[in-house]
């Protein structure tokens, strides 16, 4: 059992190797996976001692902060735990009077279940499936509109966005907004047979679709780990954002692999394997752990298997090799069989370096317990 701080150590300049991917990787201010992928950066500069690349992250967020408005569609996924990391390191003024209009923006959109709607056309997201799995004509003629519809990836954004601001605006009321927002999405996206939650939901049919994506597991229990550790524990709720945390946690544990990988869909073999959900939950376990909402004795064995199973899927350059393309969103489950892999993307890059650097934490804070003792 991989329970060392020690054991599959990482150099230096691997790490370091892993974080340049990312700097290579053109940012579109924004799209999904900015939030994991500058949240590694950050991580990266932790690890290693260098602040090349929060410096890096500063000057991005800076010079999205100088054109922040007209506020635009995909502004939903900017990364704001991110930023307020930033700015709350560096009291950087402008970063923090970004962030509060960038809030405001986005807590004003139409809301389901105190959720707000990602997108109000979701013709957006979704597409043809991959693999030319055929629609059949009911889900063709639903296609041609399919209304408003509200997505699982957001657990990760709005939610730790709005706990970790309330530092930066205590008036603002923002940690209680975010436990509003991300216990929202139970309801709406959690499948009740296996406790995973679905990729989406769309308002016109009150329904979710598609249960079960591996690295969308990953956003969500992010999400709610990092509400719960940004947020009061006076607040409202707070006990309930905890509680959803080590269930998913838990239900996660039931579908990994003897490798420490999932699959695609995790509950189903016939999707095929997909890297970065195990970067995302070794991420997750061993935040976890360290902040106290997942028990050692469940999570440390699984969690190392999972770092494990991320660093075989690391080539020597620090690439993440497996992961899938962006993969939007389709009717059918099929669909997610077939999204192209090896992709070098943020949410592998991102999640490889928050789960070093989380792992490192981990075994920090245990060894000074164990020096307390």
């Amino acid at each position: 059992m991989l329970t060392s701080n020690d054991a599959y150590e990482l150099s230096s300049e691997l790490v370091a190797s892993i974080a340049d991917r990312l700097v290579e990787h053109e940012f579109q201010c924004w799209f999904y996976g900015d939030s994991v992928g500058f949240e590694g950066l950050i991580a990266a500069s932790d690890y290693l001692g260098d602040p090349a690349y929060l410096e890096f992250s500063r000057g991005f967020f800076r010079a999205w902060a100088a054109r922040i408005e007209p506020f635009l569609l995909d502004d939903n996924t900017a990364a704001g735990h991110a930023i307020c990391e930033v700015a709350d390191r560096t009291g950087d003024k402008l970063l923090t009077e970004a962030a509060i209009k960038l809030a405001h923006y986005l807590h004003a959109r139409r809301k389901v279940n105190d959720v707000s709607i990602t997108f109000p056309d979701t013709l957006r997201s979704l597409r043809e499936p991959y693999g030319e799995v055929e629609l059949s004509e009911e889900q063709q003629e639903q296609m041609k509109a399919p209304g408003a519809g509200i997505y699982l990836d957001c657990m990760h954004f709005d939610p730790p966005f709005y706990a970790h601001l309330a530092k930066l605006d205590p008036e603002g009321g923002w940690a209680d907004v975010a436990i509003k927002e991300i216990l929202g999405y139970k309801e709406l996206l959690q499948d009740e047979e296996t406790g995973l939650y679905c990729h989406y939901w769309l308002e016109d049919v009150q329904r979710s679709y598609i249960r079960g994506w591996g690295r969308g597991q990953g956003w969500a229990l992010l999400g709610l780990l990092d509400v719960a550790k940004l947020a009061p524990k006076t607040c409202r709720d707070w006990d309930r954002v905890k509680t959803e945390a080590l269930e998913l946690a838990r239900t996660m544990l039931r579908y990994q692999l003897e490798d420490g990988n999932w699959h695609c869909l995790v509950h189903e073999p016939r999707s095929g394997p997909e890297s970065s959900t195990a970067a995302f939950m070794a991420s997750a376990f061993y935040r976890g752990m360290a902040c106290g909402i997942l028990p050692r004795e469940e999570f440390e064995e699984p969690a190392a298997r999972a770092f494990k199973a991320m660093v075989g899927n690391l080539d020597a350059e620090g690439n993440l090799q497996g992961v899938s393309a962006a993969v939007y969103s389709a009717l059918v489950e099929e669909h997610y069989w077939y999204v192209p892999l090896n992709f070098i993307v943020p949410w592998g890059q991102g999640p490889v370096l928050t789960a070093i650097n989380d792992r490192n934490h981990y075994f920090s804070a245990s060894e000074g317990a164990d020096n307390d003792e």
